[in-house]
């Protein structure tokens, strides 16, 4: 029987549930001096002077650097399509451009007097306009980089036809604020480094170790093979801990500077200002069609958020073009944006970077065109969903789909939910006029994942024992790889499952990787690994035939046995053990596995919520969520990363953004100002299965890590809207919070 598709057991558990974890902020460097920075408190000013003697003199400090000490030098977007005149200082160089912006750090021999010590620098700034609004910041009245002459990051053009809606009966419009989010990870940001004289050992809070080390080597201007980059446990990650920030820079260059152990973790307020948010665009959507409910043009027009720097999440409008369409058949298709920079904490990716984005513009204006045309939501989805027998087939946008059953999607969640009865009660509720209403939300999407199509590294080694260790490129944080990792070789090699180790994370044991990233671990990641484990099973093979006497072609290996034994002849039998000792060399199997292309998982999400049309309270009753990720590996861990998405979609619908007051300030600085979302605020989610394989990979898996953000959101905010639609409410931005949803019925009363 196969292992593969049954509900094992995460092996990782029991470590994280006994405190075994190792992070960063935990690891034993008893004798690491520890760094605390001064962080700018306004929004846009020039640094008139730094007054750091205080700190200087205090007990434990042993050494202050501001910008003007630092000889580390501005440094260009990491991505070429950004604008590269806009360069961004490890510490603050004549100008402040977002509050928590690092402008002096303290080295310490303890936290505690860091601490002390960074509350006695005093900074002057000499104010300058705040630019926060994203069409003002387009318009480059105040430039927050003014040898760039321009706020715009980067921008994606495209036609813009007004002739594509001529020929539409109904045509609708709709500007819409996909707010700035934090991702909240559980563990913060954190790094330490030692320096030997000749090799950098750096411990990083990252998504990717390969990416981390080629990141700091460029930085401190080594070779790649002069640093060591290691990532211990990662509590979570989301898109956020991609890319190298100028704090872990810093610690490599202290460390090496001063050839001396360093460490740095930051608090959760630090993080909440200084950590990559995700989001922020701000969007109009134009869909037109015919008043029977078929689409005939769509487009869309995006400003990005890109905060005071350009980083990852200026380039993520990329990704919303790409998606723009969705799962539609459009005939005329139009995207356009322009990624520009504000006085606030630059945006990085956030779970799902840039697809989420795509899908809840184009389901909240067909929610406005389904009313306008007096036709159900649900079936005007229906009506202009792309065909399986269109497959393969490539978008306006160039998003080459592999495979989709998005109408048998879409009918899967509608009987889940038992949508007729719901609009039934539905219906009910209105005419009697209760005071909580109920709203139905649903949202079809598709997405991209493995988006660049990237390799992955794996490999698989057996032990003495007739065990296996199984190294990858890809970085778990949270994911389950090594019970998934363990599985596919289980499954290929026979070995039992508790006798697999899994090993990620550290570039002098692994030597590359792409990383985890853009849901592609297990479609790349596991491949590369499955076509390992086939590779030592044909070496062992050879080794094998010398101990049964036998040629290798009359060889064969039994998997259900995990052993070796002449073709025709069950006995005699060697088995991993036996074929381990009794080779000359260690059995390995490496593989780099470069796909055929990015995979597209889809599903629909139905989202049912009770409005109280008195406060605005709004509660999600039920959700059910249909995602097709391809072929499914462990259905429990499939559960989790949907769960986990859900929760995070619907926390961006109902609870979360990221405020700044008029002159730039944060107002969402802590958890009791920010409304990260817990288990107290969520029903328990109805997952259904679904299977589309995709020819891309070995393993007929696409990825399932963001499929929950891009689902849930919109389907939840067409719920919401749902439920007051009758009553004259017709949109709302997100996050739908009790104040909000009650000033729009107040609008309309």
């Amino acid at each position: 029987m196969s292992i593969l598709g049954t509900r094992v057991q995460r092996l990782e558990d029991p470590r994280f549930l006994t405190g075994q974890g190792t992070y960063i902020a935990n690891l034993p460097l008893p004798d690491a001096w520890h760094l605390s920075f001064v962080r700018s408190t306004v929004a846009h000013g020039r640094i008139t002077a730094v007054d750091t003697s205080a700190a200087e003199n205090m007990p434990g400090v042993v050494a202050v650097y501001t910008g003007a000490t630092l000889p580390l030098q501005p440094a260009p977007p990491a991505m070429v399509l950004l604008n590269q005149k806009m360069l961004r200082p490890y510490l603050a160089r004549d100008v402040v451009r977002y509050v928590g912006e690092p402008v002096a750090v303290i080295v310490s021999e303890t936290k505690e007097q860091g601490v002390d010590a960074a509350e006695t620098v005093i900074v002057d700034y000499d104010p300058l306009p705040t630019v926060l609004d994203l069409e003002e910041s387009l318009r480059g009245d105040v430039l927050l980089h003014s040898d760039a002459g321009t706020n715009i990051a980067v921008t994606f053009p495209g036609p813009a036809d007004e002739s594509i809606f001529v020929d539409c009966d109904v045509v609708v419009s709709l500007i819409i604020e996909n707010q700035r989010v934090a991702p909240v990870p559980m563990e913060v940001r954190a790094a330490a480094a030692t320096w030997d004289g000749s090799t950098l050992t750096q411990w990083a809070c990252s998504q990717g170790v390969h990416g981390a080390r080629d990141g700091i080597a460029n930085a401190l201007g080594l070779e790649p093979a002069q640093v060591r980059a290691i990532t211990p446990d990662v509590g979570g990650g989301f898109g956020a801990k991609s890319g190298q920030y100028p704090e872990e820079i810093l610690v490599g260059w202290v460390a090496k500077t001063h050839s001396h152990a360093v460490r740095w973790t930051e608090t959760r307020s630090e993080n909440l200002v200084s950590m990559g948010h995700g989001r922020g665009q701000l969007q109009r959507a134009t869909l037109g069609g015919t008043k029977d409910g078929k689409f005939l043009s769509y487009r869309l027009e995006v400003l990005q958020d890109s905060g005071a720097y350009a980083r990852m999440g200026a380039v993520l409008p990329i990704m919303t073009r790409l998606m723009t369409s969705a799962v539609y058949d459009i005939a005329k298709v139009e995207y356009e944006s322009h990624s520009v920079l504000t006085n606030t904490t630059p945006t990085e990716a956030y779970r799902g970077a840039g697809r989420p984005e795509a899908t809840a513009a184009i389901e909240r204006i067909i929610d406005v065109f389904a009313a306008k045309c007096g036709i159900d939501p649900a079936e005007v989805r229906r009506r202009n969903f792309l065909q399986p027998s269109s497959f393969p087939l490539t978008t306006a946008m160039g998003a080459a789909y592999d495979s989709g059953e998005y109408e048998k999607a879409l009918d899967a969640a509608l009987t889940a939910a038992g949508y007729a009865e719901l609009r039934r009660e539905q219906r009910e509720r209105r005419e009697r006029a209760d005071v909580v209403q109920m709203g139905i939300g649903v949202a079809s999407y598709v997405e991209t994942t493995n988006p660049m199509s990237g390799p992955e590294f794996g490999s698989v080694e057996i032990t003495a024992d007739g065990g296996a260790i199984v190294r990858t490129g890809s970085s778990s944080h949270g994911q389950g790889h090594h019970t998934v990792w363990a599985m596919i070789v289980a499954e290929s090699t026979g070995i039992p499952m508790h006798k697999i180790d899994f090993r990620f994370g550290d570039t002098d044991d692994i030597q590359r990787g792409g990383g985890t990233g853009g849901s592609r671990s297990l479609q790349v990641g596991g491949s590369a690994v499955r076509l390992a484990a086939e590779k030592v099973i044909d070496t062992a093979r050879s080794v094998a035939a010398e101990l049964l006497e036998a040629a290798v072609d009359d060889v064969v290996f039994d998997a259900v046995r995990g052993a070796f034994h002449v073709a025709g002849s069950p006995q005699p039998a060697r088995t991993w053990a036996e074929v381990a000792v009794g080779g000359s060399n260690a059995l390995l199997g490496e593989a780099d596995f470069t796909p055929e292309g990015s995979t597209f998982p889809f599903g629909t999400h139905v989202c049912v919520v009770e409005v109280d049309t008195e406060t605005g309270s709004v509660e999600v009753r039920r959700h059910v969520a249909c995602d097709d990720a391809g072929t499914i590996i462990n259905p429990l861990i499939v559960d989790g990363q949907v769960h986990g998405g859900l929760a995070q979609g619907i926390a961006q619908a109902l609870l979360e953004e990221v405020r700044y007051d008029e002159d730039g300030n944060p107002i969402t600085s802590n958890l009791a100002d920010y409304a990260c979302i817990s288990a107290a605020e969520l029903p328990s989610f109805e997952r259904v299965a679904m299977e589309t394989p995709t020819p891309r990979n070995p393993l007929g898996a696409k990825g399932i890590g963001e499929a929950g953000t891009i689902g849930a959101t919109p389907a939840v905010h067409n719920a919401v809207i749902d439920a007051l639609s009758h009553l004259g409410v017709k949109h709302m931005d997100m996050p739908c919070t009790p104040r909000r949803v009650w000033e729009a019925l107040k609008s309309v009363r």
